[in-house]
């Protein structure tokens, strides 16, 4: 009778490293696979808050949400609650789902929380607070600059609404510079000053999505953010386009690699 031998060491070792191999390779691309499909999910999510402004601004002759005042009580968020009634992971786009603890951390790939009328609110995304339906000047943010209501918005396409964000608002200017490295810009209120970086982060391999005022939803590539009509006086040819005479060089290392507009 033949006597039955087992694995030797080496034949184990061997089979231990194939195994590893690959895992080495196969772990990355199910990385990749899981990135695009939570920048899908993120898509799909974007297009349900289009239908849901979309909805709102027919309740109310064209209008955007009031935004900033009273607290922020009349902020997007708070507004448009019987919307998406209450079914909070609206708020957060899959890719950042984990809520920033400390003030100075980055929130690229992370979620904010802000307290408005006793609620704590958890999200990832942010609105262009130019679409706020504003009645004064807001410091030296015209009222004439905002977009207030759907109503005489040319190129509607290239008006951002909502999209992936830092924090909850924010006032883009085409002369915001941006953030020298891609953790840069840190979570929360960081003032007036170069709001872009709110929304100016590589959350979705070079690309962030946003929703516009015809309701589309995107990919928008992060230097494109510069292309895009914010406000009523933003110039679309500012000194960050390709048009405005910016070179690659001009751009922060971490996003040189990136497409030029």
């Amino acid at each position: 009778m033949t006597k039955r031998r087992g694995f030797t060491l080496i034949e184990l070792l061997v089979v231990i490293a194939i195994i590893a191999l690959l895992m080495s390779i196969l772990m990355p691309a199910l990385s990749r696979v899981k990135k695009q499909a939570q920048s899908v999910a993120c898509m799909s999510r974007l297009k349900s808050w289009a239908l849901m402004y979309k909805l709102y601004t027919d309740d109310y002759q064209g209008s955007f949400p009031l935004g900033w005042g009273r607290n922020d009580t009349d902020q997007w968020c708070v507004s448009m609650r019987s919307y998406y009634r209450d079914e909070f992971d609206m708020l957060l786009c899959p890719t950042a789902t984990r809520l920033v603890i400390g003030a100075g951390d980055s929130a690229t790939w992370k979620a904010w929380t802000r307290t408005i009328g006793g609620y704590a609110y958890i999200g990832s995304y942010g609105n262009n607070s130019w679409t706020d339906n504003m009645s004064a000047d807001r410091g030296d943010r015209k009222k004439e600059w905002f977009w207030k209501t759907t109503q005489n918005v040319p190129n509607a396409s290239i008006v951002p609404v909502l999209g992936d964000s830092t924090w909850h608002d924010a006032w883009p200017r085409h002369t915001d510079t941006p953030i020298s490295s891609l953790l840069g810009f840190a979570y929360g209120d960081q003032g007036t000053t170069n709001e872009m970086n709110h929304f100016c982060i590589n959350r979705h391999n070079g690309w962030t999505n946003l929703m516009f005022a015809d309701w589309s939803v995107r990919h928008v590539g992060i230097k494109e953010l510069w292309t895009l009509k914010w406000h009523r006086d933003f110039n679309v040819a500012g000194p960050w386009t390709k048009q405005g005479g910016v070179t690659g060089g001009d751009w922060p290392q971490w996003m040189r690699k990136y497409k030029d507009y």
